[in-house]
C-alpha cells in the first residue's frame, strides 16, 4: 500500500514538473540534449542528405556550413546532372555540371539563382540547427508548454511564431518528456484549415558533437499524405 502511494506520488510530481516548465526552460533542456557542448554557434562541418520522394529519382545533397566564416555550400546530384552553390558572406557562385557559364534554358530548368541559394542556406541551417535555431532573433516562444499525444505517444510541445519580418508560419515542436529529444515538428500557414506539414524524426546522427535527426519523413497535415523522406549521413 505504501509502495503504491509512493509510486503515485512520483507520477504526480513528474507530471507537475512537466506542467511547470516554461517554453524557454523546455527549449534549454532540449538544447542541452542535442548540443550538450554548445557547438552550434561555431559549427563548421559537412554532411550529406539523401532524399527520396514518390515518383522522383533519388537526390543527394552535400552540405557545408561554416558559421564563423559565414560560408555555405551545397552540391546537389540527381540523375546525370549536378549543380552547386557557394555562398561566401555576400558573394554567390553557381555551377551546373562544373561549369559557371550556364544557358538561360538550364537556369530556368534547374531554377538556378542566388535567391534560391540563400533559401537553401536558410532551409538547411534551420532544420538541422534545431532546436538551437529557436533562439534566433525574431522567434516568439509560447511561455506555456503543452502536452499532446501524437501518433500514440505523449509529448511536451512548444509553440513558436515569428515576427512579421521573419515569417508568418506557426510551428509546433514535440519533445520526448524524459530525454527532451526533439522527435516531431509541425507547421501551419493557416492552422484553421489544417494546412502545412508534419515531420517525423527517427534516430540520430552525431555531426561535430551535435545530435541531428537521422531520418525525416514528411506528411501533409490535412490528409497524412506522404511527401518524402530524407536521410542524414556524415560527409560522403
Amino acid at each position: 500500500m505504501k509502495i503504491s502511494v509512493f509510486i503515485v506520488g512520483l507520477l504526480i510530481s513528474a507530471s507537475s514538473f512537466c506542467q511547470e516548465l516554461t517554453g524557454v526552460e523546455l527549449l534549454e533542456k532540449s538544447i542541452s540534449y542535442h548540443d550538450p557542448s554548445s557547438k552550434w554557434s561555431a559549427f563548421n562541418g559537412n554532411f550529406t542528405v539523401v532524399m527520396e520522394t514518390p515518383n522522383s529519382s533519388e537526390r543527394k545533397s552535400q552540405i557545408g556550413i561554416n558559421s564563423p566564416r559565414q560560408i555555405f555550400s551545397l552540391q546537389v546530384q540527381q540523375d546525370s546532372d549536378s549543380y552547386s552553390y557557394l555562398l561566401d558572406k555576400d558573394s554567390c557562385q553557381i555551377l551546373l555540371n562544373g561549369q559557371s557559364e550556364i544557358d538561360q534554358e538550364k537556369i530556368k530548368k534547374f531554377r538556378l539563382n542566388c535567391e534560391r541559394g540563400a533559401m537553401f542556406k536558410n532551409y538547411y541551417t534551420f532544420l538541422y540547427g534545431l532546436p538551437m535555431k529557436l533562439k534566433d532573433p525574431g522567434t516568439i516562444l509560447d511561455s506555456k508548454v503543452q502536452t499532446k499525444t501524437f501518433k500514440g505517444k505523449k509529448y511536451l510541445v512548444l509553440k513558436a511564431t515569428y515576427k512579421a519580418e521573419v515569417g508568418d508560419d506557426i510551428w509546433y515542436f514535440y519533445f520526448d518528456p524524459e530525454t527532451y529529444a526533439m522527435e516531431v515538428y509541425q507547421f501551419f500557414h493557416d492552422e484553421s484549415i489544417n494546412d502545412g506539414e508534419y515531420i517525423l524524426l527517427k534516430d540520430q546522427e552525431e555531426i561535430n558533437g551535435i545530435k541531428m535527426p537521422k531520418t525525416r519523413a514528411w506528411y501533409y497535415n490535412k490528409d497524412d499524405k506522404y511527401l518524402g523522406t530524407d536521410v542524414l549521413y556524415k560527409a560522403m
